[in-house]
């Protein structure tokens, strides 16, 4: 009638240090903007790890924690947004219905689409442009930093992370 699964860890009495594989030989210096971004995403263990590391990269970062929180902030936001970086798949509304909504005010928005979801599930939340401005989860921060390069309209640091495999 059903199947039973066991899963066993060994006890350890502390934590373990295990070295980050590197990306790849991506230029750090490539990685780094200046432009404003606004990550929606609502799962709390990406965001905070993403915001801060592209902080690092020089970005003026707004957290959203789902679409609705992303829309007030944006509102109060004065200045422009260059990039929409938003989970397709979201409570409430989709990445796709807040890049929809924002577009009225940022029209030279960019939009960075990401989602663990299949592409047949992420096309159905109004996402047009699977090719170029999309990233699938899980991902490195490398590599949305260089994808962020990428939509932004700076090809050569995302040529570099694709050769990462």
């Amino acid at each position: 009638m059903g199947t039973t699964f066991k899963a066993y860890f060994p006890r350890v009495e502390q934590n373990a240090h295990v070295p980050l594989p590197l990306d790849c030989a991506i230029d750090p210096e490539s990685l780094r903007g200046h432009e404003t971004l606004l990550l929606v995403e609502d799962e709390t263990a990406v965001r905070h790890p993403a915001c801060e590391f592209l902080r690092q990269c020089g970005y003026a970062v707004i957290e959203g924690r789902d679409a609705l929180h992303a829309a007030e902030q944006a509102h109060q936001h004065s200045g422009r947004i260059d990039l929409l970086i938003t989970d397709v798949v979201m409570p409430g509304m989709s990445g796709g219905q807040l890049a929809e909504l924002l577009f009225d005010r940022y029209s030279e928005m960019k939009v960075l689409f990401m989602s663990g979801y299949s592409e047949k599930v992420v096309l159905r939340h109004k996402v047009s442009d699977l090719q170029t401005n999309f990233l699938q989860k899980p991902f490195t921060l490398k590599a949305l930093a260089a994808k962020i390069r990428e939509v932004l309209g700076h090809a050569a640091a995302a040529a570099s992370a694709d050769s990462c495999g």
